[in-house]
């Protein structure tokens, strides 16, 4: 089966951010040698697995390394990156655009000029920020403006701190990049976000982390707050088997799923898996399956029509 799909979890690595990241001494991620990227590879795995479209976003471990001058000029040459890829491939690629939080009013500025002037479709928050999960009051200014545009809020995992991960020796893209995500979601419902700040339109990698098995702790089983996890979107990315599908179909009705690949982090070889395991899925009928291959991407980003 060979569907025209729109991925929305495709990472970018630009020269200049991993330059500047190998000049303040950080040249892995969590440990683990950045993947080889550049745009002609990225064209060509789309072509090999049938995407048509990628929103690009700037994965773990993003900006956040105590400079506030440094994570301001980082984010803006990211995000005229990002804008000159989508202006030369506008039907290829969109992108989210990278903000230096923690500094909030500066974020709101680069999220107007990410938006206005650069034309990008939405925004890319890390779930932590230096141990400060988004939901905290401290970004409550941005969050009243990202409602305010209706945004498009891609949520990425990012490993806690050294000194708070239980296992910092394990390899954390393996359990605390889906506990991350998780510990997000419950700050986002617990500390009131989804509630004040309804327009926006939160998309959760890798199925949400641990969310759809957690359901019920997370909610108490409060109809109020499960109704707050079935607004999430949800991308596939790293998840195409049945133990995280099923799971995840409890949860959430189809036009809530889209299709992710985490490409480059996941390599082709285990992507094409991932592929696989999302075509020969049981759970999903024809029309499911493009619903969320494309279509339920498309209410999002609709410029790609």
């Amino acid at each position: 089966m060979n569907l025209n799909r729109i991925d929305i979890h495709h990472h970018i690595l630009p020269p200049e951010y991993l330059s500047s990241l190998a000049a303040i001494g950080v040249k892995t991620v969590d440990g683990v040698t950045f993947p080889k990227w550049d745009i002609e590879s990225s064209l060509a795995f789309m072509d090999r697995q049938g995407i048509t479209a990628a929103i690009t976003s700037i994965s773990a471990p993003g900006i956040y390394f105590g400079d506030s001058d440094f994570r301001q000029d980082l984010a803006r040459r990211c995000n005229e990156f990002s804008a000159r890829l989508v202006n030369k491939y506008p039907q290829r690629f969109g992108a989210f655009a990278l903000l230096p939080l923690p500094d909030v009013e500066n974020s709101i500025i680069e999220l107007e000029y990410a938006l206005d002037n650069l034309n990008l479709d939405g925004i890319v928050l890390l779930t932590n920020i230096n141990g400060t999960y988004i939901g905290d009051p401290l970004f409550s200014e941005l969050f009243s403006e990202l409602n305010r545009r209706k945004a498009v809020v891609f949520i990425h995992p990012n490993s806690p701190p050294l000194d708070k991960q239980p296992m910092p020796n394990f390899n954390a893209a393996v359990l605390e990049y889906v506990f991350d995500t998780t510990r997000a979601v419950a700050n986002l419902i617990h500390g009131g976000t989804m509630k004040k700040y309804p327009n926006i339109r939160f998309i959760l990698s890798h199925a949400g982390g641990t969310v759809p098995y957690l359901t019920w702790r997370i909610s108490f089983g409060k109809k109020r707050l499960i109704d707050y996890l079935k607004r999430f979107y949800y991308g596939t990315a790293l998840s195409c088997t049945s133990y995280a599908l099923r799971s995840l179909q409890e949860l959430v009705e189809p036009s809530q799923i889209l299709f992710g690949s985490d490409y480059p982090f996941l390599p082709e070889r285990a992507a094409s898996k991932m592929v696989e395991g999302f075509n020969n899925y049981d759970g999903f009928d024809t029309k499911t399956r493009t619903a969320i291959a494309y279509e339920n991407a498309l209410a999002l980003f609709p410029r790609f029509r």
